[in-house]
């Protein structure tokens, strides 16, 4: 059977910073290790006044395209992931395909377009769309663009504003490859949740305990789901672990709980036993407060351990070193995590092809799917390509009271006037209104 997964991938992050162990800090009078150490994060990436969702996927997506040598006929399926939208009708796709058709001759006419929505999950969803597509041979010889954008934008004061991150990133997906082939096999966790959501609303309403713990739970259930079609999964199985990261210590959550189930009856949970005992089991309590207190405790002393901080630092870790410095991407953020951890490798001048990767995706309200990824030989060159430290590095460095005008430009009810902190060049921006309330946009050379 012929391999289908991601054969590229490119990323364009928003053209402005927001330094949190600085100006963010200052400004809320907090001590700057509560981000840098507590979220783990440093800074945010953000729009500048003629960027928006529609101009980072387009700019993603012809870096790609041109990148690969292709032509709007070399691709059959444009789907967007979002949860950022800004039309309860006309998908994002359509834009993004309008964008591209400025640049290139011919047209995506013939492109089946549409629009995913499942909060952070739907990037990820997308590309199970891609994959089935091109499994039915229905592709005719062509591959699926699948963009995920967002700008992950929250009320001021809110206490997910210090998470805020703007974003693309744009995947090829294929026949052949060169960059990850996706397992058959996938695990799913998903329930009727209230955890995080936008009710006709730009941004979001959150019940941040219980998006944590909706999170540790739908991980949990797609990670049960995933071994009962592909076995059991153990730690020397995989070399890393992308998870969604609306930041990296929720990641660090979902790791420990991750640890903790694979290695439970296992040698490793033996060699551990030795120093903090053994997990606690359920049927050995009265009642389930005792046993929930029993893991918290055993979680914190785990997490302690020599044995799980290794495991951490190799195959999780090497994820987050981009989401650091840019903030939440909502669809985009898992798809950053193993750009992250490629990138990681590549760095290292580690060759990973053949190895597997355990990917862990999750959106609000609520669902996770977990599946595999096997790194193929064209690996090392498609990484090698991105430019994502240039990117964050030339970024615009804000001060407060400019982020509060950036913050003002984008959002929906007040959509202030703003000079541009940058200046466009190679790429797309928006360009005003339309007849009908669209937005219209242009290429910039």
């Amino acid at each position: 059977m012929t391999a289908v997964g991601i054969d590229a991938v490119e990323v364009w992050t928003g053209n402005l910073k927001l330094d949190l162990a600085e100006t963010f800090a200052d400004e809320k009078g907090k001590d700057p290790a509560y981000f840098t150490k507590g979220l783990g994060l440093r800074a945010s990436s953000l729009p500048d006044s003629y960027e928006d969702i529609v101009t980072m996927g387009a700019n993603a997506s012809k870096k790609l395209m041109d990148r690969k040598g292709l032509e709007p006929d070399d691709i059959g399926r444009i789907d967007v992931a979002t949860e950022s939208s800004f039309d309860n009708s006309k998908p994002i796709s359509t834009y993004i395909a309008g964008c591209l058709e400025q640049v290139y001759e011919g047209d995506f006419h013939h492109a089946n377009k549409g629009e995913r929505k499942f909060a952070c999950i739907a990037g990820t969803q997308s590309i199970d769309d891609a994959y089935n597509w091109i499994r039915a041979g229905r592709n005719r010889g062509r591959a699926a663009l699948v963009v995920a954008t967002d700008t992950a934008l929250y009320a001021r004061d809110d206490s997910g504003e210090a998470t805020q991150g703007a974003g693309a990133v744009a995947m090829l997906i294929d026949e052949d490859p060169d960059l990850v082939e996706l397992s058959t096999e996938q695990g799913y966790g998903s329930a009727d949740e209230t955890d995080f959501l936008k009710p006709n609303q730009q941004f979001p309403s959150v019940d941040g305990k219980r998006s944590v713990q909706v999170y540790l739970a739908r991980m949990r259930e797609a990670l049960e789901d995933y071994e009962s079609v592909a076995g059991d999964v153990r730690l020397e199985d995989f070399i890393y672990a992308p998870f969604h990261t609306p930041y990296p210590g929720m990641v660090r959550k979902a790791a420990a709980l991750a640890y903790r189930h694979v290695t439970r009856d296992t040698p490793v949970e033996e060699e551990l036993a030795e120093s903090i005992g053994r997990q606690p089991r359920r049927e050995s309590f009265d009642d389930d407060g005792e046993y929930e207190e029993a893991v918290r405790e055993y979680m914190d002393a785990l997490k302690e351990t020599e044995q799980y901080q290794d495991w951490y630092a190799a195959t999780v870790d090497p994820t987050l070193t981009i989401s650091r410095d840019v903030g939440n991407w909502y669809t985009g953020s898992v798809h950053l995590a193993r750009v992250s951890a490629l990138k990681t490798a590549l760095e290292s001048d580690r060759d990973v092809a053949g190895e597997s990767m355990l990917v862990a995706s999750y959106g609000s309200g609520a669902q996770a799917e977990i599946h595999g990824e096997v790194v193929q030989d064209g690996w090392a060159d498609e990484i090698a390509a991105l430019d994502v430290d240039e990117q964050i590095a030339e970024r615009y460095d804000l001060s407060w009271a400019e982020y509060e005008q950036v913050h003002d430009r984008h959002n929906h009810e007040m959509d202030s006037e703003l000079e541009e902190f940058t200046t466009p060049e190679a790429e797309f921006v928006f360009d005003g209104w339309g007849r009908m309330g669209e937005r219209k946009y242009t290429y910039v050379e």
